[in-house]
């Protein structure tokens, strides 16, 4: 699977805006065979405190996060940054409102949620617009915002082509192993055939998010139309995410569906050795202890210690994506979770030197699968659900609401490498120095999957009870 390469990333102008308001104008493909993309484009001329924990409360927070400009659309550094912290805000707004809704081990792919509903943000306005940044923590005004995440898009579909020549040492490596390194992300969006939306709205995410559109019948063979669309995500995520969209979940009354998909493979840049693996104890939130295989390696990494809470990165084969994994302090698991901040993770990040550590890490795999609509509720997306609901931008005088928003998330972590695929999927109805140290990870633990040079996480994951890793 190759990830298409969106040539109108060099536009500028329009984020989360007035659709009137881009820069340049698409001249955009539609079909009704598959996702159309984009043939041309001419372009128009404060510090958290913690007061339990006093080791945080004097070290200086540094600048979250700090970065090369690395855009194709004309977006500053500064703004940029801004959106990234922004994103990574709500990558621990939604594990903390998940982790009140499923008291279990989680796995999400914020960003692609945060897509997915860039995607739909785009056409909204009035106070459906406003809540929706607010609960999404889009920072940025509506020129800036959809230039932001394209030159995310752009930036890591340029990870993905560096990555296919990363090299993994070691003279034992096996050939069948799979690629070193893979990150696919692809936007897609489908509308109902016939139905007046707004074609300045799919301009822009032509232009930004390289969604194009396809017409299916929600009238008259929803089924069929909701096969189609989970066929292309199982596509997008090498049959990771299979039935994204369940039975009963696209009746006659949707009128489009707005998807994200997002397929990683990596292997790390210094493989555990299988023959290390050995079954060990792990103790779960609830204090009870059950064995599973745990991965063992000595390994110079960076890592960073701070009041006995513990954090390690482990680097994948393309240098520039990595595993961070938090581990509080024993019996602090959920104090720490429910202070931890961007803050906090900046400060962690900041003050992490190279150490060579003996690390041990569970195997786990874990699968995923939410409706978000509570969990963005709670996060103060109220109108976007419901009668009071404004996607002008969308359809001209509105209409429509958001029916739904499908999440599901894999990820599966060995001694090669590690796998991950998330989908999201928006359904709108008509409306109605060195030093030796040791971790080993045998109790409730923190991770995310992110990628370096922006700071962008990709995944984030909770882990309270002993993860299946067979």
């Amino acid at each position: 699977m190759t990830l298409r390469r969106r040539e109108t990333l060099a536009l500028t102008g329009a984020f989360l805006a007035g659709l009137a308001g881009c820069a340049g104008t698409t001249t955009r493909e539609t079909t009704t065979d598959g996702p159309a993309t984009a043939d041309t484009t001419t372009d128009d001329p404060e510090t958290t405190t913690e007061e339990d924990d006093p080791g945080f409360e004097d070290l200086d927070v540094p600048p979250f996060p700090e970065i090369d400009p690395v855009t194709d659309p004309e977006i500053s550094e500064d703004l940029l940054a801004d959106q990234i912290r922004g994103n990574v805000e709500f990558s621990l707004d939604l594990l903390a409102v998940l982790r009140e809704e499923h008291d279990e081990n989680l796995f999400v792919s914020p960003y692609s949620v945060s897509v997915a509903l860039a995607m739909t943000y785009a056409g909204a306005r009035g106070n459906t617009e406003q809540e929706m940044a607010d609960a999404l923590n889009f920072v940025l005004e509506q020129d800036d915002l959809h230039p932001a995440f394209g030159s995310l898009e752009a930036e890591f579909e340029r990870r993905n082509e560096d990555g296919q020549d990363a090299n993994v040492p070691g003279p034992d490596e096996d050939e069948d192993a799979g690629p070193a390194f893979e990150f696919n992300t692809a936007n897609a969006v489908w509308g109902q055939e016939g139905y007046p939306f707004r074609d300045d709205f799919f301009d822009l995410l032509d232009a930004y998010y390289g969604a194009g559109l396809t017409l299916v019948d929600f009238e008259g063979d929803p089924e069929a139309a909701r096969q189609r669309i989970n066929e292309w995500v199982a596509a997008e995520t090498n049959d990771r995410i299979e039935d994204l969209l369940p039975a009963g979940s696209i009746d006659e009354t949707t009128r489009l569906v707005l998807t994200n998909a997002i397929y990683f493979t990596a292997r790390w840049r210094y493989p555990f050795e299988e023959e290390k693996t050995e079954s060990r104890p792990f103790t779960a939130l609830d204090g009870t202890t059950t064995e599973g295989p745990t991965m063992h390696q000595s390994i110079e990494t960076k890592y960073a210690e701070i009041d006995g809470h513990q954090l390690v990165e482990l680097p994948y084969a393309n240098g520039q994506t990595s595993m961070v994994v938090v581990l509080p302090a024993e019996g602090k698991f959920e104090s720490f979770e429910e202070q931890f901040t961007v803050d906090r993770l900046a400060v962690m990040l900041e003050q992490a030197g190279t150490a060579l550590m003996d690390l041990a890490l569970p195997k786990l795999e874990i699968e995923s699968e939410f409706s978000l609509v509570e969990a963005m509720r709670a996060l103060g997306m109220q109108d976007a659900f419901g009668g009071g609901a404004d996607f002008s931008g969308m359809v001209e005088g509105g209409g429509l609401f958001v029916d739904d928003i499908v999440h599901q998330s894999f990820v599966s972590v060995d001694e090669l490498g590690t796998e991950a695929a998330a989908a999201t999927a928006v359904v709108t109805a008509d409306s109605a120095p060195t030093k030796h140290v040791e971790m080993t990870v045998d109790r409730p633990f923190l991770f995310y999957i992110r990628d370096q040079p922006t700071e962008t996480p990709l995944f984030v994951g909770r882990v309270i009870d002993a993860p299946s890793g067979e």
